[in-house]
């Protein structure tokens, strides 16, 4: 996940070239995630190991929780792409979500 917001109106190149800028690299079987500044949409650009293609998605109501991270990208588990697809708070699950001493 990308933590600086990206401009919508980029295609699948401009996307596929920051991808390079931000992460060094497309991996094949990586997803990379950016969001724009209110954090109402978000694009995926999938490298699926033949090629690249590139999802958006819009939330009609709210917005996506976003990382604010002082670095430049955050690593996700499927479980929070998952969650945070839906509009969920994702920071919650996986290693977050374990509960150590009672």
């Amino acid at each position: 996940m990308a933590v600086e917001p990206l401009d919508m109106r980029l295609g699948t190149e401009a996307a596929l070239a920051r991808v390079v800028t931000i992460f060094g690299s497309a991996h094949p079987h990586h997803a990379y995630l950016f969001a724009n500044r209110r954090a109402n949409r978000m694009k995926v650009l999938v490298h699926d190991g033949i090629g690249v293609w590139l999802a958006a998605r819009r939330l009609n109501a709210g917005k996506f929780t976003w990382a604010t991270s002082g670095e430049g990208t955050v690593g996700l588990s499927r479980v929070q792409l998952d969650a945070l697809a839906l509009g969920l708070p994702w920071q919650r699950l996986g290693e977050a979500g374990i509960i150590r001493v009672i």
